[in-house]
């Protein structure tokens, strides 16, 4: 028998602990990829390829709280603007649903390519978008959902505003980070409120990386002190503002990683020790006929190591494949737009694998070294 066999059939000797303890690993990795990948996406949350060119400017009071339509003029001439759209939220439901898979926003149509760029249309629809005064795009994602395709009417009850809007969907989106919204035209949202001459808040983009501070300095500043002051900020800035209503995810997340990875060592230590303590008598054979004790460490950790990785294939491997080729829309219930599963976390969960062996193997490694061929034979007899 060669020594890789002897490893293996000493690590499935018995069958159901082995396999037990490998179902553990996986599942306990499993969960780890999982909490990393949803700890990646609340601090660093996607991003489409203008948004460092994008600038959202809300009321300064609440987000809640409207914006005026005059101030429009004044962002338009703001050096290093080029390109100024509404986007007001609307909050409504879809076939009474209790929690809407996704959100619309009332713009100004003919901005779409200018602001959002990334969100691409089928020849023609755009022009739709704009000549239609209750036109809506759809997201991708939305649209596979619920079946709709163009010129399927769209019925969303008003939640927060008390109108409800009957859309009519001329295009289907794709290519943004989160191909779930819907748009509609702000002059549609205006003409039900009766025009009160407000939007939500506005969105800028800059002509340039480099103009994007001076634009939030200016932005800022040309408000201030006024009846309807505001806070311009990056894209990026604006995602991060709705993370931290979740209080500190961050520590929260790490914190159950932490109690996952102790409760892994603890399950992987006992049953490494068992297997060892049941071979005691075996081991010590091996002791007397000439293996030396850093060549018996060697074959316990090669066991511990052998069944920790055969978990992180199974645990983290099958986390890879469902977040890769699962939309993460689907699996969420549209909660979470992407789950990306970086080599960063596949390198995290394979360390953790990979230390979980050592550990393991350290405490009956150490008892087999320090106990003598005499007390060895005597332990099963």
């Amino acid at each position: 028998m060669t020594l890789p066999g002897f490893i293996v059939r000493n690590a499935f000797r018995n069958k159901r602990r082995a396999a037990l303890c490998v179902l553990s690993v996986a599942m306990s990795l499993f969960l780890l990829v999982t909490l990393l990948v949803v700890l990646n996406l609340f601090t660093n949350p996607p991003e489409d390829a203008g948004a460092s060119l994008r600038i959202a400017v809300r009321n300064k009071v609440s987000l809640a709280a409207p914006l005026p339509v005059r101030q429009r003029g004044i962002l338009e001439r703001i050096e290093g603007v080029q390109a100024v759209t509404s986007l007001t939220f609307f909050g409504g439901k879809y076939k009474g649903e209790e929690t809407s898979f996704f959100v619309q926003f009332a713009l100004e149509p003919e901005k779409l390519p200018s602001v959002f760029g990334e969100a691409n249309l089928a020849p023609g629809q755009l022009e739709a978008f704009v000549a239609t005064r209750n036109a809506a795009i759809v997201g991708v994602d939305t649209a596979k959902r619920y079946n709709l395709k163009v010129g399927d009417r769209l019925p969303i009850v008003g939640q927060i505003y008390p109108v409800d809007l009957d859309l009519i969907i001329v295009g289907i989106y794709r290519g943004t980070t989160d191909d779930r919204n819907v748009f509609f035209q702000q002059k549609y949202l205006d003409e039900l409120l009766g025009d009160p001459g407000t939007v939500g808040m506005w969105w800028l983009k800059a002509r340039s990386a480099e103009e994007v501070p001076a634009i939030i300095y200016h932005v800022n500043g040309a408000f201030a002190n006024s009846s309807a002051e505001v806070v311009a900020e990056t894209e990026r800035a604006f995602q991060m503002g709705f993370v931290s209503m979740w209080g500190n995810i961050k520590v929260l997340i790490s914190s159950i990683c932490s109690v996952v990875v102790f409760a892994l060592v603890l399950v992987s230590s006992s049953t490494i020790s068992m297997a060892v303590r049941e071979r005691m008598r075996e081991l010590s054979v091996l002791k007397a006929v000439g293996f030396r004790r850093h060549e018996l460490w060697a074959f316990i950790l090669a066991e511990s190591f052998g069944l920790s990785m055969v978990g992180f294939l199974l645990g983290g491997g099958g986390a890879w494949a469902l977040y890769t080729f699962v939309p993460a829309a689907t699996l969420t219930m549209g909660i979470f737009p992407t789950l990306d599963v970086t080599p960063g976390i596949m390198a995290i969960a394979a360390t953790v694998a990979s230390g979980l062996g050592l550990v393991s193997s350290l405490a009956p490694a150490v008892a087999i070294t320090r106990m003598s061929v005499v007390e060895g034979l005597k332990t099963l007899d």
